[in-house]
C-alpha cells in the first residue's frame, strides 16, 4: 500500500481517482490546489503525487518544479486532459506523465511503475 496526493482543482477527478485508487489498496489524500497540496506535503510523508498540469489561477508545473527541488525523492506523476505538455521541458521533470480519462487502467499502471522504479532506487 502506498500513501498517495493526488492534486486536482476538479472535485469530480478528486474523488474518482481517490474512490479508485483506495479500491487499488492505496492511503489516498486529495487537495484542490497547488497551495493545498504544497500543505499537505509540508504535514506529511506521502509515496507519490499525482498532479493535475492546469489547476485554477495555478500552475502544476510550478508545483512540480517546487517539489523536485525541495523533496529530490518524491516521484510525480502529471495528470492532465492536455496531450501537448508532453513537449514542455517542465513536464520532463515528472517520473509519469498520463492522459486523463473516465478509464483509470493507464494511471493506475503508471502508478505500479513508477513505484517498483522508487522501490529498486531504495533497494539499490
Amino acid at each position: 500500500m502506498a500513501k498517495l496526493l493526488v492534486v486536482d482543482d476538479e472535485s469530480s477527478i478528486r474523488l474518482l481517482y481517490a474512490h479508485e485508487l483506495v479500491e487499488e489498496g492505496h492511503d489516498v489524500t486529495t487537495a484542490a490546489s497547488a497551495v493545498e497540496a504544497a500543505e499537505k506535503l509540508d504535514q506529511g510523508e506521502f509515496d507519490l503525487v499525482v498532479l493535475d498540469i492546469k489547476l485554477k489561477n495555478e500552475s502544476g508545473l510550478d508545483l512540480l518544479q517546487k517539489i523536485v527541488k525541495e523533496r529530490h525523492e518524491m516521484p510525480v506523476i502529471l495528470s492532465t486532459a492536455f496531450t501537448f505538455y508532453k513537449d514542455d521541458f517542465s513536464a520532463w521533470l515528472a517520473d509519469g506523465y498520463v492522459v486523463k480519462s473516465s478509464d483509470l487502467t493507464e494511471l493506475k499502471e503508471e502508478i505500479q511503475r513508477v513505484l517498483a522504479k522508487k522501490s529498486v532506487k531504495r533497494d539499490a
